[in-house]
């Protein structure tokens, strides 16, 4: 029996919560870097650690659990899923030593790994296929707030009472998504012919989708990474005003995926392009103008607004031309991502140690730059494709296909 729309958008909102969750735990450490090194009596390049080996088991796990769990059920699979996030965080609130805090970070990556092979194909095999980008756009809303409530809230509380409290609230929020998810989600199969496979499959499109996606988040995370000593050395602005920039940088996250929502459907391919080419203009925009205080807050903002849509879009369009199963897709595209995240801190650390902060804007814009100039040749290679094709399928005409080649 299908999903009434009510339900269907019930479930919606828990997917949506557990986005918010996940993000919100894998970035928290940061925030609290200070709080969590001085109660372990850890060094803060160890704390570090919690976030360089989460992403590292995300990389090296997507793939392979999503393989492994292709044909079971996408409610058991969800739910223990959700079930793994909220016991390992759980653990993570109450551990007593630093080693048992790092175990229980990259069992809670394992479940990251798997979600978010799966958690896009299930959100759209609720809805219709003419719905597929806008259900992204609104799964991606929870990833939006992450930056804007769960982690400088998180890092307040964290502040106020303790680094574990906020862990605790995040076990909390993980219990009412698999709840959720449990409840709302139909024990038979919610996938469909649409969901589960891409719509307009295409080995090359999403090959170049995965190389422009890992080359555009390195880029933005060579800025992103050394934000904060940015702000504070080349635009001179205090550390009081720090959180009301990151704020600023995530509203525009929020309003950049609300846009793009709107355009997915529509616009699949250049959703994807011209957040990456605004992504580029405002990191170099940053490096030209970053000593002056109003244009760096408004190039934050469409920094924020950039990655945000870029995140949905890539999303949609993996759903798109994903040549297998979109799980797996989804999961080549997790991986991508991290390995841009894990790469974007490492050259953004380079260049701040050899070159200087203010070097990461520009080197992060002709990053985002390189990307763009990796999807602008997707339309050469499909073309490419279907001559290709037209000439295997038209036996007489294959000598002047070959002849043309």
């Amino acid at each position: 029996m299908p999903l009434t729309s009510r339900r269907a958008n019930a479930a919606l909102l828990m997917l949506a919560l557990s986005t918010f969750s996940y993000v919100t735990i894998e970035v928290l450490p940061i925030g609290l870097l200070t709080v969590i090194a001085a109660d372990l009596d850890r060094s803060r390049s160890e704390v570090g650690l919690l976030v360089t080996g989460y992403a590292a088991v995300v990389v090296l796990a997507s793939i392979p659990l999503a393989r492994l769990t292709q044909h079971l059920p996408r409610r058991l699979v969800l739910g223990s899923t959700l079930g793994v996030l909220t016991l390992s965080t759980a653990v993570a609130t109450v551990a007593p030593t630093y080693e048992t805090l790092f175990a229980a970070r990259l069992i809670t990556a394992l479940s990251q790994a798997l979600f978010w092979a799966i958690a896009p194909p299930i959100a759209t095999g609720l809805f219709p296929p003419t719905m597929r980008g806008r259900v992204v756009a609104r799964l991606a809303i929870g990833t939006a707030l992450a930056p804007v409530l769960g982690i400088p809230f998180g890092t307040w509380l964290g502040e106020q009472a303790g680094w574990r409290v906020p862990l605790g609230v995040m076990a909390g929020l993980g219990a009412v998504a698999c709840i959720g998810i449990a409840c709302l989600l139909p024990a038979s199969e919610v996938r469909n012919a649409a969901s589960g496979r891409g719509s307009a499959p295409d080995m090359r499109r999403f090959v170049v989708l995965v190389a422009a996606s890992a080359v555009g988040v390195t880029g933005f995370l060579t800025f992103n990474t050394y934000v904060t000593p940015f702000l504070l050395d080349i635009t001179g602005f205090s550390s009081d005003v720090l959180g009301p920039m990151l704020l600023a940088s995530g509203l525009g996250g929020l309003v950049g995926t609300l846009i793009v929502g709107r355009l997915l459907d529509r616009y699949p391919w250049a959703a994807v392009v011209v957040p990456f080419a605004l992504l580029s203009c405002a990191l170099v925009g940053l490096y030209a103008f970053g000593h002056l205080q109003v244009p760096t807050v408004a190039l934050l903002a469409t920094v924020g607004m950039a990655f945000s849509g870029l995140a949905v879009a890539v999303q949609s369009r993996t759903l798109e031309v994903a040549p297998g199963s979109t799980d797996v897709a989804s999961a080549g595209m997790s991986s991508a991502f991290n390995v841009g995240i894990a790469a974007g801190a490492f050259v953004g650390g380079t260049l701040i140690d050899h070159v200087g902060v203010h070097s990461v804007a520009l080197i992060g814009g002709l990053l985002s730059a390189a990307a763009v100039l990796v999807l602008l040749s997707e339309p050469v290679l499909a073309r490419r494709r279907v001559r290709v094709a037209e000439c295997e399928h038209d036996r007489p005409g294959r000598q002047v296909c070959e002849e043309a080649a």
